[in-house]
């Protein structure tokens, strides 16, 4: 049987430990200096020409919540907000008046914790002063928020402000840390915010757990585990410490280099599919883990399972446009990400400028791979007809170098494997991101 653990050699997958960075799921080491703001604003106009739909997300600094420091660190940090504030929205006024007002917003997602309510409510009103809001709980609007700063007051006036999916964060940050303990051997914090979110009528709810911590064994993964199963939450985003969600960086710090080791790392991601399955969940790829009635398990079941540069979505036919700091723009073939540098993003727009630094064009070649990728992650399966005919390619040759790994991949029993087909089996899904990621070894080869 192949090996998914170790460094890749003959016919050895490198299995994806955890998924890619949550706040970011396209491939952005492709991403250069040579495509800047015009390239975004021509993308933008296409988009308008062609009436699309819009998926926005907003990206908050991870500082931007309550203090509770002092009154002249309030004081200061009040004024670092309202700058980053001040700023996002010019950015929403230079983007949006080069769409079209017609154009839906489907899905909206907020980044980066809790802000203060004032300032989501501020935020809000101005995203919907600009776009075309959904009314009567059409749209699928989502929220990060974290134990530290949300309570049922702040749920019920978020659900007040259109959100109906919420993420809740759950972080180790720490072998002494109170409120890392506190998560796992009492989850009443946690249980409170599911209660507030099922009491206001949420759509769903989002735990992220993560693993790979050097205080961490595989005994108190599982207790830690087991207690959220029992929250019975409709969806876990499980992560790897070693590739932590960028909300999570200021907190972790140096610490994200005390990592435990591969075979205590190894355990405890066995561990997770092990209690998830038995509980019912099921995986569909990228750390995350759904209940079998959840929209997402949904869109896949009826072949309507995208993913771009935000994870999966039903969404997929929407045009992606980011704010904020290091946010993302996926319109078309064209990925554009602003700074993740505070001041110059604040610089470019006090100029009147995006800030966009660097992007990628998707070429044909690479539009192959992301549809091969795509539909076998989200279909987990794969019409290889259907793609030879789209393309005008022979797919065995065009992916030479990955169908011996297919054929190992279909003697071990993980997928069933044809001239026809590609199909992952029960016993390989599991190891969904790392057949997919069997696609890249062709980039740069001839093509035929």
């Amino acid at each position: 049987m192949l090996d998914l653990f170790h460094t890749p050699s003959e016919l050895i997958i490198r299995r994806d430990h955890g998924v890619l960075d949550l706040n970011c799921h396209a491939d952005t080491q492709k991403f250069h200096g040579g495509i800047g703001s015009l390239d975004l604003l021509r993308a933008l106009r296409g988009s308008r020409q062609k009436q699309r739909p819009l998926s926005l997300n907003v990206q908050l600094p991870s500082n931007l919540k309550p203090s509770l420091c002092s009154p002249r660190d309030i004081a200061c940090e009040r004024s670092s907000i309202e700058q980053y504030l001040q700023r996002l929205e010019h950015e929403i006024d230079l983007v949006g008046c080069h769409l079209g007002a017609e154009q839906r917003v489907e899905q909206f997602h907020l980044a980066g914790g809790t802000p203060a309510i004032a300032d989501v409510q501020r935020l809000m009103r101005h995203l919907r002063n600009r776009f075309n809001f959904l009314d009567h709980d059409c749209g699928d609007y989502s929220i990060e928020v974290d134990l530290h700063h949300t309570d049922w007051a702040t749920m019920g006036l978020l659900r007040d402000q259109g959100f109906n999916h919420v993420s809740i964060g759950v972080p180790d940050m720490g072998a002494d840390s109170e409120m890392s303990v506190a998560c796992y051997q009492n989850p009443a914090p946690i249980q409170s915010l599911i209660d507030a979110a099922r009491t206001f009528g949420y759509r769903s709810v989002n735990v992220d757990l993560g693993y790979g911590h050097a205080w961490q064994t595989p005994d108190s993964f599982a207790l830690k585990l087991a207690t959220i199963i029992t929250l019975e939450p409709d969806r876990l985003q499980v992560f790897d410490y070693a590739q932590p969600p960028q909300r999570y960086r200021s907190m972790i710090g140096d610490n994200v280099r005390a990592l435990c080791s591969q075979d205590d790392k190894s355990a405890m991601r066995q561990i997770c599919f092990e209690q998830l399955s038995a509980a019912g969940y099921h995986y569909i790829g990228l750390g995350q883990f759904v209940r079998p009635d959840d929209d997402l398990a949904f869109a896949q079941e009826r072949g309507r399972l995208r993913r771009n540069c935000q994870g999966f979505t039903s969404h997929g036919y929407c045009d992606h446009v980011g704010f904020g700091i290091s946010a993302i723009s996926q319109i078309d073939e064209l990925y554009a990400q602003n700074t993740d540098d505070l001041q110059h993003y604040q610089r470019q727009l006090d100029r009147g400028q995006l800030a966009t630094c660097r992007g990628w064009r998707c070429e044909a070649g690479d539009q192959v791979r992301q549809m091969v990728m795509e539909r076998l992650a989200c279909d987990l399966e794969l019409h290889i007809h259907a793609i030879e005919t789209r393309y005008g390619l022979i797919f065995r040759q065009y992916f030479s170098s990955a169908w011996p790994l297919l054929e190992q991949l279909s003697r071990d029993g993980l997928i069933e494997l044809s001239d026809r087909f590609i199909c992952i089996l029960p016993a390989g899904r599991p190891e969904v991101d790392a057949i997919c990621n069997l696609f890249e070894k062709d980039l740069g080869d001839a093509r035929h």
